[in-house]
């Protein structure tokens, strides 16, 4: 069974921001982009590397060593050289804060 996991407050990520948080004992980062939540693997596919500081754009990130690029809502790879999708996580805003859930 599903089990979501408290990882922010409502109002501690801002339009725009984001946090690194853990999920289902797994390192993930949360971000809040055009009203809504994405949390993926804090890590890149191609070589390992955290994609904590990777700019975002066009609801993708870009991994910061090599431009890797992932779509935030389905984890897929936009951009070389990554092939392998990073695992994305379930995210719901509830009223004392917001939940990621690992499926």
């Amino acid at each position: 069974m599903a089990r979501w996991e408290r990882v922010a407050e409502t109002d501690e990520v801002a339009e725009g921001g984001r946090k690194s948080v853990e999920v289902d004992e797994t390192p993930a980062l949360l971000l809040h982009l055009d009203g809504a939540y994405y949390c993926i693997e804090d890590v890149c596919t191609h070589d390992g590397q955290p994609l904590t500081d990777g700019p975002v754009a066009e609801g993708q990130i870009t991994c910061p060593r090599h431009g890797a690029r992932f779509n935030l809502a389905t984890g897929a790879p936009t951009c070389m050289p990554a092939t392998e999708p990073v695992r994305t996580f379930a995210v719901a805003l509830r009223d004392d804060g917001v939940y990621a859930c690992a499926d």
